[in-house]
Order: C-alpha cells, then structure tokens, then sequence
C-alpha cells in the first residue's frame, strides 16, 4: 500500500506556471511506473504524464512541449512541472502509482485543483 499526497495546485493566469509535487509516505521501488492524470467536470480522466525508473516518459499531446514530469525517487517524489499554462488546463489533478506489470493504476492521490485564468 502506497499512501500519496499532492500538493502545488491553485489559480494562475495564462501563460503561467505551476509546479505540482506528489510524495509517496514510503520507498517506492523502481519498477513502479508514477503518473499525473487529471480530470475536469463533464469530462474522463487523462492520463497527462507518467515516468518510469528506466528513463520511460510518455506526455499527452495536449501537454507535450509545455509540461515536465521528473522523479525524484530518493524522495519518494514525483513532480510536475507546468509551463505556459491554458485555460483547457483547469482540471482536478491527481498523482497515481502502479506496479509496471500491471495494467491499472492501484494508488492514487487526493488530488489538487489546477484553476488557469483567461
């Protein structure tokens, strides 16, 4: 069981930046894939970013270009770097974790609200 915690989110104007930080409350072991969904009302969730130990990153293409993700696994912490933020980037976001064999993802955050002003 992996308990994790985000944080980082809030209101900025377009074109801005946020940083999101998602901190697991244990080790996470390296064949543990980490992600960033998000999800705003009306629509399905997106799966934004996600990385791997291995050096695997893989970005929507609505974020490519503007949005890193890095892993800080000696902390236990996954970040998302957000840059030249959008309106169409307003959403719920939340930090997930799963085992790399398997398809799903089994933890996740409780999320934190990403608000982008025009």
């Amino acid at each position: 069981q992996v308990q994790l915690v985000e944080s980082g989110g809030g209101s900025v104007q377009a074109g801005g930046s946020l940083r999101l930080t998602c901190v697991g409350d244990r080790y996470i072991p390296p064949y543990y894939y980490m992600a960033w969904f998000r999800q705003s009302p009306g629509k399905e969730r997106e799966l934004v970013s996600s990385i791997h130990s291995d050096g695997r990153s893989y970005y929507s293409d609505s974020v490519k270009g503007r949005f890193t993700i890095l892993l800080e696994r000696a902390e236990n912490t996954v970040y998302l770097q957000m840059d030249s933020l959008k309106t169409e980037d307003t959403a719920m976001y939340y930090c997930a974790a799963r085992r790399d064999w398997v398809q799903e993802y089994e933890y996740w955050g409780q999320g934190t609200q990403v608000t982008v002003a025009s």
